[in-house]
């Protein structure tokens, strides 16, 4: 092996006796190294968002969820089977990511790699993640409006799914569902990044789509417009209940995305080579 083909690493299982890398294990290395990269350039975009991008792909991407719960719904209320109806809420995550809008929690992974990488700053990341909250909620709390006025029949299955999140104890099994909410939608994120094929995708997100609303995870945004539907129907749900349950799902469904899965992707990296700076051109072509 030629002098510059040799690659150092800490990693002594992957080291010959002069200390280069094995060629297999060289190319496991390139490619981490390029999903990195891809990763970091998506973030960063994400976090030099202007403000009216910021809004409109938030507000799209609670109404594309509440595109999800319809077909939950619809599902659920002819077939009474949570597991058939959590296929067909993918519909929603589909609809997310070829419309390529943005979910509050798909922020736990992406836009954390770029300030890893010096792309952006934390005022960037709580801007997203605060404007992306707010206005997922507001889109899916005026798609659940339309819904409700378009299918009344849907009232008791909307009344009856609400009351599984809203009337849980904070107690141990609450918190479990929590985390795992905020880990299924990150490691959907991962596995969306992780691949360049859009049939892939679209698997992964019938799958996670599957796990989320079929197993009633607790996911601050989808369950939230869910809960928004059965406020609508004016059964006996209301915003403090709502807020009863909000309030810890959010920092837990972070904790779950932000400690379980991008914790260990940054332990990863962080054998990588340093990123470049942040890149102004980012900024540039996103100022409105």
């Amino acid at each position: 092996m030629r002098e510059k083909d040799l690659r150092r690493t800490d990693d002594r299982v992957a080291q010959d006796a002069d200390g280069a890398v094995d060629p297999t294990a060289a190319r496991a290395e390139a490619e981490v190294d390029e999903s990195f990269t891809a990763t970091v350039e998506k973030g960063a975009e994400k976090l030099h968002r202007g403000w009216r991008a910021l809004v409109t792909t938030g507000i799209f991407g609670g109404l594309e969820i509440g595109l999800g719960i319809l077909a939950y719904l619809a599902v659920l209320h002819e077939t009474g089977n949570h597991l058939l109806a959590g296929l067909a809420f993918g519909i929603g995550l589909v609809a997310l990511y070829l419309a390529h809008s943005e979910l509050f929690t798909e922020g736990f992974l992406l836009p954390v790699m770029a300030i890893f990488a010096g792309r952006g700053t934390w005022w960037q990341l709580l801007r997203l993640w605060g404007v992306t909250l707010l206005t997922n909620l507001v889109g899916g709390w005026v798609f659940m409006w339309l819904v409700v006025q378009a299918f009344p029949e849907f009232h008791e299955v909307l009344e009856e799914s609400a009351r599984h999140f809203v009337d849980a104890p904070l107690d141990g099994r609450a918190v479990a569902l929590s985390l795992l909410g905020g880990i299924v939608i990150t490691v959907l994120t991962r596995m969306q990044q992780g691949t360049e094929s859009d049939g892939v995708k679209v698997v992964a997100a019938f799958a996670a789509g599957f796990l989320l609303a079929g197993l009633s995870l607790f996911h601050s945004v989808l369950d939230s417009i869910l809960i928004f539907g059965a406020i609508h129907a004016e059964g006996s749900v209301t915003f403090a209940e709502w807020l009863g349950w909000f309030w810890y799902v959010v920092p837990l469904n972070m904790i779950g995305g932000l400690v379980f899965v991008t914790a260990l992707r940054l332990v990863r990296a962080s054998e990588l080579p340093e990123a470049p700076g942040p890149d102004n051109r980012v900024v540039e072509s996103r100022r409105d």
